[in-house]
This record gives C-alpha cells, sequence and structure tokens, in this order.
C-alpha cells in the first residue's frame, strides 16, 4: 500500500505537472503574478500554536516561525537543519540512525525506533509519534510553527521540550504549480514539483513529490571508496472538500522511501572493553584525519537505510454555530526500518549490526473550540496505540574484544553473532481544556490542563544466534548454579540468553508500565497596545516513561525509566517597534526537572559483567535561560534576524552512576549532553529591483554554538588517556557561514546559487563509545551548488 501510495502521488505530479514550472509560494489566493517588487516593512506572520489562527505576536508563547519560502531559502530540508533558524534548537547524529532532537536543553538520547522524544513532530497538527518517522515532513511547506517549553495541555505528553509543527502548503482556489531543480558539488540532485487548484466548485487538490539523488560525501582514508548517496523520495496529497459552509474536510496522503546511504563514524581512539591483548588490528588502527570528509567503514557492510514511511489523516470541521466549531483529526502511520549500521569507525570486523523493525500508529482527536463574550476555549480528548517491532541482529564481529570475554572467562565461546528485539504497544488516552479570557483591552488570562493515562507492554531480550553466546551464557549460569546447588540448565539454539539473576535462568523480559499525570498551564499577557505584549506563564509537561532496546546481558538493564516532569517559568515580551521595521522578542525562563530520563549503567545482583548499559531517572536537574531574537527591515527590500540562546543546565544534587568507560562517577553539578550553553543565529538577504521584471537577492546565514557534552561529565577512559587530546566525547564550538545569491524574474522564474558552509568548518554533532572505539559523527563539508525553478 505505501509503494501505491507514493508512485500514485508521483506519478499524478509528473501528469498534471508535465509543463508546469516550480514557484515561491504566492502571497496570495490571487492567479495573477505578481510584479518583481521587494516586500516593505515586516510581514504579520498567522500562527495556528494554540489551535486557531492568530498572529504571531499575540500568542504568549516563545516561538520561532518561518515561511516555505525562508526554508528553501535557507536549505531548510529536514528537521535536523532546524538548528540555522531555531535558537535553543539541537540536532544529534545518534550512532544508531535514530535522529535525536533537543530543544532549550531537553532532549532524550535513545537510540530505539521507540523512543518516544522530548521535541514532538506534528505536521499539520497531526503527531509524527517517532522521531525516525519525521524525515520526509519538511516537503512543500507553508510554514514551520516551532514551540518552545512544555507543550503538554494542547499537544500532549512527550513535548515537554516543545513542539514543532510543520504546515503543508494547501491547495488553491486557482491552478497553479512548478518544478525545481538542485545540483550540488557532490553529485547531489534533487528535483520536485507540485500542482494545485479545484476539481469542481467544491473540491480542490494539491500535489507534491520531491526526489533527492546521489551525494556522497565521505570518502574512506584507508581505501578508495566513498558514501552518503541520497536516494530519498517524498510525496504528498491533500484534498480539500468543502460541500457546505459549515462543513469541510482535510484529507492529506503523504510518504516517503529512503533507500539512502547512513553515515560513518570517524575514529578518534580504541579503549578495548576486553582483553587488550585481543585487538590484533584495532590496536594500530589509524585515527581519522581531522576533517568532514574522511571516515571508514566495512566494505561489505556498508551503512545502508532500506526504510518507508505513509500516513493518511482526515480532519473534518463542523461549524456548530458562528462562534462553536466541532473538530475530528484521525491519522494512520506505517513506517518500516530496514538499515544497515556499522559505527565503530573502523573497516574492521569490530561492531556492526543490521535493524528491522516497524511501526503502527492511529490517533484520534476531537475537540470542541469557540468563543463566549470575552472567553475563547477549547474542550477536547485523545486517543492514540502505537505497536512496535525492533530486531538487531549483531555480528559477526570476530575482531572484537568482547567476543573472546567468555574464551578468557573460561566459559566457552568466542562468540561472533547475536540478536536483541522488543515488542511494544503503547496506549495513551486524554482530555483537555483550554481557556483564556480578556480583561478588557490590556490583560488576557490563559488556563489549560489535560489529564493523561498511559500504558506501555514490552517484551524483548538479547537472544543467541549462533550457538556460541548461548553456550557461553549456560556454561556461566551452570557454574553460578552449582556453587548454589541448583541444578544445571540448557539453553537452546536461537532462545533468548538475557539473565534473570533472580532465578538465574535465562529468559525473555516482559513488563508493564502504567502511568498517568496531569499538565497544566497558567498565565497572563498585558497589551498596552497593539504592537506589544508582555507575559508570564508557569507550566508542567511530561514525558512518558520507557524501555530501552539494547544488548542485554541482564534483565534489570530493561527496566524502565518512569515518567519525567518539567515545571517551566516563563517571562517574555514581544515588541514591534519603529514603524513596525523592527520586531523585539526576548524570553528568561527557568524549568525544574524531576526524573529526567538519561542513557547511563546499572549493576546487577549479582554483578556478573559489571556496569551495563540501561536508562536511568536522575531526580533533580534544572535548566536556566534566556533568549532574544530581534528582526528587522530597514528597508526595502533587506531583511535581517539574529537570535541568541543561553542556557545553563545542571543536575542537582549527587548523582552516582557510570560513565561510558564504567568509571563510577559522582555528576552533581553536570551540564545536560548536547546543550550548547550559547547559541547564536544571523540572517540576512537584501533583495531588489533591478528592472520591473527582475530582482537580485544576495543573502547570508551565520549559526554558532559553544562546546558541549556528549554524555553526562567529562569521560575518559584513563586519567591520561589520550583521547583527550583529540577532543574525547565532547561537541567543540563552531561557526557556519552560508552564502545565496540570485536571480528573480517576474516572479515566475527563479535561478539561485549556494554555498554552506563556507569555511569547510570542521565540526561534529555526536561523539560516543562503541565497544572498543570511541568515535565522532562530523558535519557536512563545504557543499556549493545552483537552484532553477519556475511557476505558471
Amino acid at each position: 500500500m505505501k509503494t501505491a501510495i507514493i508512485l500514485a502521488v508521483s506519478a499524478s505530479t509528473l501528469a498534471i505537472a508535465g509543463n508546469a514550472f516550480a514557484q515561491d509560494m504566492q502571497p496570495s489566493d490571487e492567479a495573477e503574478p505578481q510584479s518583481a517588487q521587494p516586500s516593505q516593512g515586516l510581514q504579520e506572520i498567522i500562527v495556528t500554536a494554540q489551535k486557531r489562527s492568530e498572529s504571531l505576536n499575540d500568542v504568549p508563547l516563545s516561538i520561532t516561525a518561518a515561511s516555505g519560502d525562508q526554508l528553501a531559502d535557507q536549505g531548510i530540508t529536514d528537521v535536523a537543519d532546524l538548528v540555522k533558524v531555531v535558537p535553543g534548537f539541537t540536532y544529534t547524529e545518534s550512532a544508531y540512525a535514530t535522529p535525536v532532537y533537543t530543544l532549550r536543553g531537553v532532549g532524550f538520547y535513545d537510540t530505539s525506533l521507540a523512543a518516544k522524544p522530548t521535541v514532538s513532530v506534528y505536521q499539520d497538527q497531526v503527531p509524527i509519534p517517532f522521531s525516525i518517522m519525521t524525515r520526509g515532513a519538511t516537503l512543500d511547506l507553508e510554514r514551520v510553527e516551532v514551540l518552545k517549553g512544555p507543550q503538554g495541555t494542547l499537544f500532549g505528553s512527550n513535548a515537554t521540550g516543545g513542539a514543532i509543527n510543520y504546515i503543508a502548503a494547501k491547495p488553491t482556489d486557482y491552478l497553479e504549480g512548478g518544478l525545481s531543480a538542485t545540483v550540488q558539488n557532490f553529485g547531489e540532485v534533487t528535483v520536485g514539483g507540485h500542482v494545485s487548484g479545484p476539481l469542481s466548485d467544491t473540491i480542490k487538490a494539491r500535489i507534491a513529490a520531491q526526489t533527492v539523488q546521489g551525494g556522497a560525501w565521505q570518502r574512506s582514508y584507508t581505501r578508495d571508496d566513498e558514501l552518503g548517496d541520497q536516494r530519498f523520495t517524498s510525496a504528498r496529497m491533500l484534498v480539500d472538500f468543502e460541500p457546505s459552509d459549515a462543513l469541510r474536510f482535510e484529507l492529506n496522503l503523504n510518504g516517503f522511501i529512503d533507500k539512502s546511504d547512513g553515515q560513518a563514524a570517524q575514529l578518534i581512539g580504541v579503549v578495548p572493553l576486553g582483553n587488550p591483548a585481543r585487538l590484533g588490528d584495532l590496536a594500530t588502527y589509524p585515527v581519522a584525519p581531522e576533517n568532514n570528509r574522511d571516515a571508514d567503514w566495512t566494505d561489505t557492510q556498508a551503512p545502508k537505510r532500506d526504510n518507508w514511511f505513509y500516513q493518511a489523516a482526515l480532519r473534518g470541521d463542523l461549524d456548530l454555530s458562528s462562534a462553536v466549531t466541532l473538530t475530528s483529526i484521525t491519522s494512520w502511520s506505517e513506517y518500516s526500518h530496514d538499515t544497515a549500521i556499522d559505527p565503530d569507525g573502523v573497516a574492521l570486523r569490530d561492531y556492526f549490526y543490521n535493524t528491522t523493525g516497524d511501526i503502527s500508529a492511529f490517533s484520534q482527536e476531537l475537540r470542541l473550540q469557540g468563543e463566549m463574550g470575552n472567553l475563547t476555549w477549547i474542550i477536547g480528548g485523545n486517543y492514540a496505540r502505537e505497536k512496535t517491532y525492533q530486531q538487531d541482529d549483531a555480528g559477526p564481529y570476530d575482531q572484537s574484544t568482547s567476543a573472546y570475554n567468555f574464551v578468557d572467562a573460561g566459559l566457552g565461546g568466542p562468540f561472533f553473532v547475536y540478536s536483541q528485539y522488543a515488542r511494544q504497544k503503547f496506549v495513551n488516552k486524554a482530555i483537555f481544556a483550554n481557556v483564556d479570557y480578556d480583561i478588557g483591552d490590556l490583560v488576557t488570562l490563559h488556563g489549560g490542563i489535560r489529564y493523561t493515562d498511559t500504558d506501555i507492554d514490552f517484551a524483548g531480550c538479547t537472544a543467541d544466534r549462533g550457538d556460541a553466546l548461548g553456550q557461553g551464557i549456560e556454561n556461566l549460569l551452570n557454574f553460578i548454579r552449582s556453587g548454589a546447588g541448583l541444578d544445571p540448565i540448557t539453553i537452546a539454539d536461537d532462545a533468548c540468553v538475557t539473565i534473570d539473576s533472580s532465578t538465574l535462568t535465562a529468559v525473555e523480559v516482559t513488563d508493564k508500565l502504567d502511568e498517568d499525570n496531569v499538565s497544566w498551564r497558567a498565565g497572563i499577557d498585558l497589551k498596552p497596545s497593539p504592537d506589544a505584549l508582555v507575559y508570564a506563564s508557569v507550566s508542567r509537561g511530561f514525558k512518558s516513561g520507557s524501555f530501552p532496546l539494547l544488548s542485554a546481558s541482564d534483565a534489570n538493564q530493561f527496566s524502565p525509566v518512569t515518567q519525567e516532569s518539567v515545571t517551566a517559568y516563563e517571562i517574555g515580551t514581544k515588541l514591534t517597534v519603529l514603524d513596525r521595521t523592527a520586531q523585539i522578542n526576548a524570553a528568561v525562563f527557568y524549568y525544574d526537572y524531576a526524573d529526567k530520563q538519561f542513557k547511563g549503567r546499572v549493576v546487577a545482583n549479582p554483578d556478573i559483567f559489571g556496569p551495563l548499559e540501561a536508562l536511568v531517572n536522575v531526580p533533580k536537574s534544572e535548566v536556566k535561560g534566556a533568549e532574544l531574537q530581534l528582526d528587522l527591515a530597514p528597508t526595502d527590500g533587506l531583511r535581517f534576524s539574529i537570535g541568541a540562546t543561553y542556557l545553563d543546565t545542571k543536575i542537582k544534587g549527587s548523582f552516582v552512576n557510570y560513565d561510558p568507560y564504567g568509571n563510577q562517577v559522582d555528576f552533581a553539578g553536570s551540564s545536560f549532553p548536547y546543550t550548547p550553553k550559547y547559541q547564536v543565529l544571523m540572517d540576512g538577504q537584501y533583495e531588489w529591483a533591478a528592472s520591473d521584471s527582475i530582482s537580485p537577492y544576495i543573502g547570508a546565514n551565520l549559526s554558532f554554538q559553544s562546546d558541549s557534552k556528549a554524555v553526562l561529565g567529562d569521560a575518559r577512559a584513563t586519567p591520561s588517556d589520550d583521547l583527550t587530546s583529540r577532543g574525547g566525547l565532547t561537541i567543540d564550538d563552531y561557526v557556519l557561514i552560508d552564502l545565496r545569491a540570485g536571480l528573480k524574474l517576474a516572479e515566475k522564474y527563479k535561478i539561485g546559487a549556494f554555498v554552506r558552509n563556507l569555511t569547510n568548518e570542521y565540526y561534529w554533532n555526536n561523539a560516543t563509545r562503541i565497544t572498543d572505539t570511541t568515535v565522532r559523527y562530523a558535519g557536512r563539508p563545504r557543499t556549493y551548488g545552483v537552484t532553477v525553478s519556475a511557476s505558471f
């Protein structure tokens, strides 16, 4: 079905738009083209952050909004690229292909497919419940809205950091369409198109599709090989049906197919997990050169994806009266995952595996909203159900020291292959209400509340897949059982080998997590003039508990973390000044964090394997921060913006756990991983009219992040570890500069050139330990290209 949907949308696009040309999103519903004149002053931005249309400057929240044109100009083609336009947002390329998003220091680094995020992603208010499903959300957009701080009252659990809502470009009342093409220096080619218009007096539709092909930007530094080709195709069909003035329907069918290469890691050091005498070729393996391109991977196990996603969503709006509307939003999503992962940074059989899995998700929201005098209100309910399955098939990796741990302990082996799997079912039920009450023209009071009940069922284990691991675990358990006077056991081929310490047997772990919570928000804002808003708010949001998927030697590693909560205090202002040529938005905030979820380590009882990877709750932590956004339009055609964020994150009180190298550490006072203290974003563009039909433009973007940690504390293998000289598990500060320039011709044609990472800055967004190796994931090198588009 997924192939049929995507191919149908793609075929329809080509059939209808075969003679059409791409266009920038028109500012009005008029079919006639506009003259090529730069716009004047700051334009009003309408957002739906509170599930109703409002001016951005009237919403008492910290929001970053950008139009589809802005995103296209700045090369924003994925959720990860929002780091260029959203102060306080960071993206992490995880070692296991699952993207991790963090906003204002609130993130969750767990790389399983079923990891619930802290920054939720929506498309036209339709949830995309898992981060791995979000890669195609940026196709053919009207705008994106990034809401900061807990959004639990209107957007539910798992939005403690905030919510990202992509607004798709909508069907038009007139026929229009287009094509665009981009070519980059690494050979990446992007071709996209859309067509939109009425099908009848009551039905209009929009179809868009895009494919990205080629672009291998990584190269092996030990042999002649390249990696990084994109093979990503996405499509969407929107149909609006308005049978009467009081009833409206919106159907959204969208999906993607991703057969792209994954990213290879860069080796920065070797710290053996097992006996150093077993390192072999790894002991003398050269570290990666310090540039963006050079990395290494096993040629027979190159990182590659074979994933697909589709979603069908139906929204219905019924006006019960002139002041009350009933809204229903129903969605169904399917995702399939088949990805080869080689995260160890070497062309050896040290560690790699293949992940397969699938996700099905259903969501239903029903709400009433309306106005009653000075009161604006929303009440509603939501039901969501997701089922996930993931299996990681690891090995053979006979060049890993851990493969010989049982041999060196005299228990048999070595083991080269195993698998780990998890089945999960999530059921989420919620009811919510939100009110805004105007006290005259000056003061507005805000309040919201949501009750959420979440049930998670889990089953999973690590399983033998080649007899040696099962035999080794069997020998180990029988050795311990004999000392305890217990009868020996037998572990069958392909059976679970995760140890239940209480029974000294190997088991499939089954568990259940049932939780509920009440999210809430209260606030007040003052509007002394139409161009000034001052607001203060306090809110509490929750992220649901979570089960990990990992190579679990002990059943305790599968123990879930319980739900975390964030209580956020914020004071902010939004000011439009200088005759609407300048906008100043500022906020200060404090987050009181309880039971923050981290990837840490636990020790089993009895202690057989030492510290083992697991999810853990940190009792108390906090975020202090401030942000500033300044937008300027001092003259016709000139736009400039600057955004800055300051974050001070900290673990409060004593929290003793283990770093990635097995050292026991008290992390009191440690800052959060992947959270730079300072971020600065600047973007400017100047467009002028060279004639009645020609408008040249030039623009630039600068993004800066200060250094941060990829783990809690300052992990190193030993106090004198030479990894320290190469940055260890830190993420260095960096500055990226992008340039763009081009011509707009009669608002129908556009040709532009761009350079991204102009200075070829060497930077990375993750560093981690993978069994025997410590690696980092580099950002993209300098990239330049040309884009052409046209429209009718």
